[in-house]
């Protein structure tokens, strides 16, 4: 059997089932690294990727596979990074000046040379944000100009700034690229005045070719720094430089941020970024967990992603656990978190309450009977109220699909998946979806 064909197949109907962003990101570089009795191994560029196809697109993979082989397959996910052409290292002793490494100058100019593309972890709560950032990786100046991205704290917002700024030193050490908080903006301009040094000042930020500001709505309110921020954003935009601004809200909501500097914020491409899925929230545990030399269970990344919401907290986490001495097991590691609970709020404890609470929760809110939702009906008033089951008892529980899919009437792990995928894709765009949700979380958790 051809297994480079039967994968491009298979990748074909993939990408009509999932987004562009997540396909060419999260499906990049893989193969079928073996097929033997019925057992497909496939191969994926790091541990991310494959933690996350395997978690999100198990089902869809093995119908399709099932389909073309016609055998009932068995698929195991394995890293097999993409190999590396190995060019002519030339004379032993070169003459040529050695270039400083695109890290240090990251470092320098205040970027995280750690934070990149290829480690930030992908899903439908950031999709948009991240296919417009790697855009602009590619065409600073010319893609989304500027690009706002705003969100809470801990959905990685800085990690795609960083990002962007990693790629575009890659390619161009050289790059004229200027990164600060909008707070230490704020302070500079207030130095510059006080020291006689605003054509310093000017020179530095207005001569950008890429401009990142994070955490912008710092200058609202501030009407000397909004002045000069307003010409600043004009000088870059101006000679075609690319400006990357972050913040906790969007710039409709900012209250005491001048129309001027809300007209030019909006004028390119404004992104939400929402807070990490459980699944998502599981990726990061496993990406975050490896650098750290952990080696993190799968039962113990689900309790961290269960109990603890943003990555900046997973990851403060891990970094504790770096101490622990004894094995990670979820006996060993429940303690911690709601120590870390009680500390500082930064984790919430486990919310504790049953697949069976959620069904009779769901069920009273719509006025129907558990029976019903266990039933084999599949008419729309049966199965939103099923489907929301599904995805309460997945994102706020990490439920297995199969215990979900058994306790709804013995319904297969696919079914649970779709109903899932479902209620998460219309959560963004449907008005009375989401009332519903808020009322259901009100009686299940008051």
């Amino acid at each position: 059997m051809d297994l480079d064909k039967l994968w491009k197949t298979t990748l074909a109907e993939i990408e009509l089932s999932v987004s562009r962003a997540i396909f060419q990101t999260q499906f990049a570089n893989s193969k079928i690294v073996s097929f033997t009795d019925g057992v497909v191994v496939l191969g994926f560029a790091s541990a991310l990727m494959k933690n996350l196809v395997e978690a999100r697109y198990y089902s869809l993979i093995k119908s399709i596979l099932d389909h073309h082989t016609n055998q009932n397959t068995s698929l195991v996910f394995t890293v097999a990074p993409k190999k590396e052409i190995v060019k002519d290292a030339g004379p032993l002793f070169s003459q040529s000046v050695e270039e400083p490494a695109v890290s240090d100058i990251a470092r320098r100019l205040h970027i995280r040379p750690e934070q990149t593309f290829e480690n930030f972890a992908v899903s439908t709560t950031n999709q948009i944000a991240y296919a417009a950032a790697t855009a602009v990786a590619k065409s600073p100046g010319t893609a989304y100009n500027p690009l706002f991205l705003y969100g809470g704290v801990g959905v990685g917002k800085t990690h795609l700034m960083n990002a962007v700024a990693n790629a575009i030193l890659a390619r161009r050490a050289n790059a004229k690229i200027v990164y600060c908080m909008g707070e230490e903006f704020l302070n500079d301009i207030v130095a510059a005045i006080q020291n006689h040094t605003t054509q310093q000042f000017k020179q530095k930020y207005r001569s950008a070719g890429l401009l990142l500001i994070d955490d912008v709505q710092f200058l609202a309110g501030k009407e000397r720094a909004q002045e000069e921020f307003f010409h600043t954003f004009n000088a870059v935009h101006r000679e075609g430089g690319q400006i990357i601004l972050t913040s906790d809200r969007s710039p409709a909501e900012m209250a005491k941020l001048e129309d001027r500097l809300r007209s030019r914020f909006e004028g390119g491409l404004t992104v939400d970024i929402s807070a990490p899925d459980f699944e998502l929230r599981v990726a990061i545990v496993n990406l975050k967990a490896g650098p750290l030399g952990l080696v993190v269970p799968p039962d113990v990344a689900r309790l961290v992603a269960a109990n603890i919401n943003d990555a900046r907290a997973i990851e403060g986490f891990l970094r504790k656990l770096t101490t622990v001495s004894h094995p990670l097991t979820p006996e060993t590691v429940s303690p911690l978190l709601g120590k870390k609970s009680q500390e500082n709020g930064e984790a919430k404890p486990a919310r504790r309450t049953t697949l069976v609470e959620i069904l009779e929760a769901v069920s009273s809110y719509f006025d129907l009977r558990p029976t019903a939702l266990k039933g084999p009906k599949r008419n729309r008033p049966i199965a939103r109220p099923r489907q929301i089951v599904m995805y309460l008892g997945k994102t706020e529980l990490g439920t297995t699909l199969d215990d979900i899919g058994g306790l709804l009437g013995g319904r297969d792990h696919t079914t649970v998946m779709h109903g899932v995928e479902t209620i998460t894709r219309q959560l963004s765009t449907n008005d009375r979806l989401r009332e519903d949700m808020v009322g259901i979380k009100k009686r299940l958790w008051p």
